[in-house]
């Protein structure tokens, strides 16, 4: 008599979890974006004048009158612009780290706007949320609509903007007091123009796929 199999049991296969999270959907881009920001930031300020020559205190004197001060400023700002913008930098970084709750905001919302919208890739399908699809155009515009909220009406815009007019204080400040030399008022000031076209460039690049 022939041996009768085992009965076969009921098998059930289990889909894959296909599920991607937005940190990890597209890393190669998330790579790109940031090889192209530090590149940028390099560029930018290898333009940047020796510091030693902008804290020369052998060079900063009274201005004589309102229209010296305004000469002076107009031609500090072409020399040494890539040095204010870091002393500018440097002012709303401090004010920032001051305030943790600032900097968490505006953290929370750069991030919102590198995975939502500048890091996603066009072939991406719609952003899922709330049991409906957003396409990029809402997206941008809850974006917008979340930035100005965050700028306009927390504590973040008043930081922001005390941070900036302290820093411009300091640029104007310097400027009206430090004596242009002739040394350098007819020098081509192709370096700094360079790093001004290389970070629109970059954000041009970082969002020209997405407008």
């Amino acid at each position: 008599m022939a041996a009768v199999s085992p009965p076969l049991l009921p098998t059930t296969v289990l889909p894959a979890d296909t599920t991607v999270s937005p940190a990890d959907a597209n890393p190669a881009a998330t790579r790109a974006f940031l090889a192209r920001l530090l590149d940028s930031v390099k560029r930018a300020l290898s333009g940047a004048r020796p510091w030693p020559e902008l804290i020369d205190r052998t060079a900063l004197s009274r201005p004589d009158s309102l229209s010296d001060a305004t000469a002076r400023l107009r031609k500090n700002l072409a020399y040494f612009r890539v040095n204010y913008a870091a002393i500018v930098a440097l002012s709303l970084a401090a004010s920032l780290l001051a305030h943790p709750f600032s900097l968490a905001a505006l953290l929370a919302l750069l991030a919102a706007w590198c995975f939502l919208y500048l890091l996603r890739p066009s072939d991406a399908p719609p952003l899922a949320a709330f049991g409906r699809t957003f396409s990029d155009r809402e997206t941008l515009g809850g974006l917008i609509v979340a930035s100005a909220f965050v700028v306009f009406l927390t504590s973040v815009g008043s930081l922001i903007f005390s941070a900036l007019a302290l820093g411009a204080a300091i640029v104007c400040a310097h400027g009206a007091f430090r004596i242009p030399e002739d040394l350098f008022l007819d020098e081509p000031d192709q370096a700094n123009a360079a790093a001004s076209v290389n970070l629109l460039s970059f954000i041009t690049s970082a969002t020209g796929a997405r407008v």
